[in-house]
């Protein structure tokens, strides 16, 4: 017997702390001010590049991205740190992502109307681990008393469209009753905020979704009619930081491949086709056709890359609402940023409307999830 997998709730935890870009650009500015005059002979020498300013105006047609929520702004604002400053924890006390986790499955099962004991996966997918083991999702699940099992993945942007099919194929196989996909993403702490090509990029959310079968909804939900996932090995996004780090010759030395690298000219131009023909072909052999579309919930990377995106699925350019963005407020969010999206605009769509969930990142990945709203 298969069931039908539908996604009835969502939860979104928010930082209480926001940059403006306003703000970052003092800070990096200062930086880039400081960088130079520390090396002012070997600028003059040609050795050495001299760091440009960054500016709002910059960073807002680079990106769309206004301001950012993070965990810690008091480090990234500091010249002389850049980077943001997290307690180091006991082992005996939630870490930062089970805690982030835990407030946006809380919302995911309030909105439900179901408790942890209805829950029989939890799924911790995210872009970055903040350890190798134990799991995060078990402490998670430990930390929401939930039974059954729990486990972590990482498919970089593309983790919770990936957690969602690992999820609905197990409640559509019926080995599981219902999953919650937890994507806690600290993305201010792989971030290189010396960079100015890519200082203005991440924010700090976690995001939370329960699946389960149709039969035990208990108000409205968006039936999961079909997922999709690929990926095709790429280094133009690449960290490489990792625990072997220590292993190696000069390991430990500050390194700039130790944090967010890419390469956005060939991301721009690889990942956009790669997408939108994912996206296309998904469509096709589901028998869905763009004027049935009624919402494109994408990745929240860059403001004209979903522009290109929605175009090019649609046929047309998207109406205002049928593709959200969310970026100007959150930044990239990594794996959660069409959660957010998905989470904040789609209450208001009517029974029958058909909509896509579709995040896309280093790999490059690519996964898509064609949903229809019931009630």
């Amino acid at each position: 017997m298969t069931y039908t997998p539908v996604i009835t709730g969502t939860g979104v935890f928010t930082p209480e702390q926001s940059i403006s870009n306003a703000e970052l650009i003092v800070a990096f500015n200062a930086y880039a001010d400081r960088f130079n005059a520390e090396n002012a002979d070997a600028i003059a020498a040609g050795t050495v590049e001299a760091k440009a300013h960054s500016s709002e105006e910059f960073i807002l047609k680079a990106s769309g991205i206004e301001r950012r929520y993070v965990m810690d702004k008091s480090g990234i604002l500091d010249p002389d740190v850049m980077h943001p400053l997290l307690r180091q924890r006991d082992d005996d006390e939630p870490s930062i992502m089970a805690e982030m986790a835990v407030d946006a499955a809380q919302k995911a099962l309030k909105a439900s109307g179901k408790t942890a004991s209805d829950v029989g996966a939890v799924i911790c997918a995210a872009s970055n681990l903040e350890r190798a083991y134990p799991a995060v999702a078990i402490e998670i699940q430990d930390l929401l008393g939930v039974d059954g099992f729990a486990f972590d993945m990482n498919v970089a942007c593309s983790s919770a469209t990936f957690g969602i099919q690992a999820a609905a194929d197990m409640v559509r196989s019926g080995s599981i009753k219902s999953a919650l996909v937890v994507n806690p993403e600290i993305c201010s702490a792989h971030l290189e905020w010396r960079d100015r090509d890519c200082h203005f990029i991440f924010g700090d959310v976690a995001t939370a979704m329960l699946i389960e079968r149709e039969e035990d909804a208990k108000g409205p939900y968006f039936e999961i009619k079909s997922t999709r996932c690929a990926t095709s090995f790429s280094n133009n996004i690449r960290n490489n930081n990792g625990y072997l780090r220590r292993s190696r010759p000069d390991g430990l030395a500050d390194r700039r491949d130790m944090q967010f690298m890419q390469n956005g000219r060939k991301v721009f131009k690889e990942v956009l086709p790669l997408v939108s023909t994912h996206i296309a072909e998904h469509m096709d052999d589901t028998g869905i056709s763009a004027e049935h579309l009624k919402r494109l919930w994408l990745h929240q990377a860059n403001k004209s890359m979903n522009d290109f995106i929605g175009k090019k699925v649609l046929g047309r350019s998207p109406a205002p609402g049928e593709q959200p963005n969310i970026l100007q407020e959150y930044a990239n969010t990594s794996s959660a940023g069409s959660i957010i999206a998905f989470s904040k605009y789609s209450d208001d769509l009517s029974a029958g409307d058909l909509g896509i969930i579709c995040s896309f990142g280093a790999g490059y990945s690519v996964g898509s999830v064609i949903v229809e709203r019931h009630g």
